[in-house]
Formats: structure tokens, C-alpha cells, sequence
């Protein structure tokens, strides 16, 4: 128990001083094995006692007074961290975030193409925005886009959540969908998208906050891959 709350308190930095690189003048001695301190020595004298058996002398703790000294084997130490790392880095999820642009005048019909790529990537575990793109005149009848996005939210509710209801940025409408079937159902997205109010200060933070995706688009549809890690 003295070794668990001990190591708790003084953190292993991740740039280790071994043997003769250890430059303080005395330092507080751990045998590794046993978790017992073994005083306080100088240096020299507790790389001897190392050495003796066949292991190292690694300063595991140097911000502490005096600094902390492990007796271990560093070699295996090493191997032990990197392979944590690499587990560590297999337990990561990548989500890949996408994003699909549709002109407020394109048919349901033709949306829905759109939609089948949008569940697949739902159902990989991916976010997807959907941007409905305005030209010239067109932003005068943004509330068409809304009623666009409208029926998507509902339409795809099954497997997304609306993770952000639409927001104007420049001459677009943007909404951001997430995996996980949508509390509420097909109403409850309808609603959020239907009932969306921002103040202009919060849609800004808000849009900031999307994260960045690549696009497909109505003329020329090109896949590539945006990636956000979470552990």
C-alpha cells in the first residue's frame, strides 16, 4: 500500500535520468521490487547498489526534495511503458467527419441518394454535416433549406441525433449529425431543427465548434476523410 499511494504522489516523468546522467547530490532510494525506501544515499552509492544486482538506478520523481530514485530494470521499464503506449493508442476511436452539400432546390427524391451514403457512414460511427448551399437570390428563401433539413433530421432519426441544429454560415445552413438513434424519435429531430433559435453571438461560438469535414458535393462528388480522435 506504502508503494501505490508513494508513486501516486511523485509521477514518473517521461524523460528519466539512468545511472551516472543522475547529477543531485543525494536522492531518496526505492527498491523497485519491493516497493520499500531504502533511505536516502548519494548517488554514487545507490548506483553501486544497483549494479550489484544486475539493474539500474532511474530517477523516476527529479522535481521532488530530494529527487526520487527507482532500483529497477530499466530495459524491461521501457519495454513495459512503450507497450502501454501502443495499447493505449489501439483503445483510441477515430471518428471521421463528413459532410454533404445540397442545394435548396434539389428533389427529396435525390436527397435521399445522398441520405444512403449519410446512414453508411451513421453506422460506421461517423459525425455528418449537412450543408444546403444557397446561390444569389436563393438566401432570401433560406427557410426552404430549414424545411430541407427538417426532413432529414426526421428521416434519419432512426440512427442520428442532431448534435446541432442549423445555423447560417455565410450563404449556407449548416446541421450536424452524430451516431445514436435521436431521443424523441423522428418528431423530437423535426422539432430541433424546426424550433432552432440562435443569437447571432451564439451561432458563431457554435459554428466555430463544428469540427472540420470534407465534402461531397451535388456536382462533382469527391470522398475524403476529416478525423477527430477521443479516447
Amino acid at each position: 500500500m506504502r508503494r501505490h499511494s508513494f508513486f501516486q504522489e511523485h509521477h514518473i516523468s517521461d524523460r528519466l535520468r539512468v545511472n551516472e546522467q543522475i547529477r543531485a547530490r543525494e536522492v531518496r532510494v526505492i527498491d523497485d521490487a519491493s516497493g520499500k525506501q531504502l533511505g536516502i544515499l548519494p548517488p554514487r552509492e545507490a548506483i553501486a547498489m544497483a549494479r550489484e544486482r544486475n539493474l539500474d538506478l532511474v530517477e523516476v520523481a527529479p522535481n521532488a526534495t530530494p529527487p526520487v530514485c527507482r532500483i529497477m530494470d530499466y530495459g524491461k521499464f521501457q519495454y513495459e511503458r512503450t507497450k502501454k503506449e501502443r495499447e493505449a493508442k489501439k483503445a483510441q476511436k477515430v471518428i471521421e467527419v463528413k459532410e454533404v452539400r445540397i442545394r435548396p432546390k434539389t428533389a427529396m427524391y435525390h436527397v435521399g441518394f445522398k441520405l444512403n451514403r449519410v446512414r453508411d457512414w451513421i453506422k460506421r460511427g461517423n459525425k455528418v454535416k449537412i450543408r444546403i448551399l444557397f446561390r444569389a437570390r436563393e438566401i432570401t428563401h433560406s427557410n426552404l433549406g430549414r424545411e430541407t433539413l427538417e426532413q432529414i433530421a426526421g428521416d434519419m432519426a432512426d440512427i442520428a441525433t442532431v448534435e446541432q441544429a442549423p445555423l447560417m454560415d455565410g450563404k449556407s445552413l449548416v446541421m450536424l449529425l452524430g451516431p445514436g438513434a435521436q431521443k424523441g424519435g423522428a418528431d423530437a429531430a423535426r422539432r430541433a431543427v424546426r424550433f432552432a433559435k440562435t443569437r447571432p453571438v451564439d451561432q458563431a461560438a457554435a459554428l466555430a465548434a463544428m469540427p472540420a469535414s470534407t465534402s461531397v458535393e451535388d456536382e462533382a462528388e469527391t470522398e475524403e476523410t476529416a478525423t477527430e480522435t477521443v479516447a
